[in-house]
């Protein structure tokens, strides 16, 4: 008997035929990576909301005539189905069939080396075949936002913490770590990777200079971050993900160095690329300073 596949696992009865009924029995997905398996296939690292992260292989994906070949875009919200697992590797199951699920095509422009940031963040982050059905919805949220530039570092920042607070790397930011005490709103702290919350001036290193996050901001960050991440019905945490961006816009600078620190202390030594890529654009973008003033005109 073959191994049951993920859709398998969901309920999916075979193709969908465009049916209503079978659609749904099919996993919502949005791809995180591809690349080439062989001349004509792909090897496809995609994020379900049933079933969490999945490799598989979409043969002929890259042929001309493929159906799939306009389908398997990044962004866009896709519904799929899969067969067994591929002989020659346990880990990736066949692509059986892809759709697209609906809403607005993906705008692209500046909005995507933050949406591969995301991306790259799922894929280190996330074990395969584990659900995270509320980190679905963050991100399928997210993805619009990211193209409105003012809104930017906002949601990633708000992404950043919902994703490690999912995964147990994010300590309360309601009270302090060591000590348990409520964090006061006229207090400083801050964010340690390795010991967590602790008010600035008991820091583990007094050398160190750490990012400082008032406390009304955390409290305010960790009230609508418990909204999010405790309310696992689909669509009910939007406005509480609007509310946990709208908290961190007051502390974006101090926030960013506290998410990087705790991000790499996680991930380990090997650096985020896309964060490199923003890092070289930026420095690509910067206009050259000027030796001397250009000559007044004359009156």
């Amino acid at each position: 008997m073959p191994p049951e596949s993920p859709s398998d696992a969901a309920g999916a009865s075979g193709p969908t035929g465009g049916s209503r009924a079978q659609a749904r029995s099919m996993l919502v997905t949005y791809i995180l990576h591809s690349h080439d398996w062989s001349e004509t296939s792909l090897i496809l690292d995609v994020f379900t909301r049933e079933r969490g992260r999945i490799v598989a292989a979409a043969k002929g994906a890259k042929r001309p005539y493929s159906q799939l070949r306009s389908v398997l875009l990044p962004f866009q919200r896709l519904l799929v189905s899969f067969g067994t697992r591929t002989p020659d590797d346990a880990e990736v199951w066949l692509l059986k069939q892809a759709e697209w699920a609906g809403g607005p095509a993906w705008p692209g422009g500046a909005a995507m080396l933050p949406a591969f940031y995301l991306n790259e963040l799922l894929m280190r982050f996330l074990v395969r075949l584990e659900p995270q059905p509320v980190l679905f919805d963050v991100y399928s949220h997210t993805l619009p936002v990211l193209t409105e530039p003012a809104a930017v570092p906002a949601a990633l920042r708000a992404f950043e913490l919902v994703l490690l607070r999912l995964l147990g790397h994010l300590p309360s930011l309601g009270c302090e770590s060591a000590t348990g005490e409520l964090v006061r709103a006229d207090r400083v702290y801050a964010l340690w990777p390795d010991v967590g919350l602790q008010p600035w001036h008991e820091g583990p290193e007094p050398a160190a200079t750490p990012q400082c996050l008032p406390g009304q901001a955390l409290l305010a960050m960790e009230q609508a971050l418990s909204r999010v991440t405790v309310d696992a019905a689909r669509l009910r945490h939007v406005g509480a993900l609007h509310d946990l961006m709208h908290a961190c816009v007051p502390v974006l600078n101090e926030l960013k160095i506290g998410m990087r620190g705790l991000i790499h202390y996680h991930l380990g030594a090997q650096p985020l690329r896309t964060r490199q890529w923003m890092i070289e654009l930026q420095q690509a973008t910067r206009p050259e300073p000027l030796d001397e003033l250009p000559p007044a005109s004359a009156p």
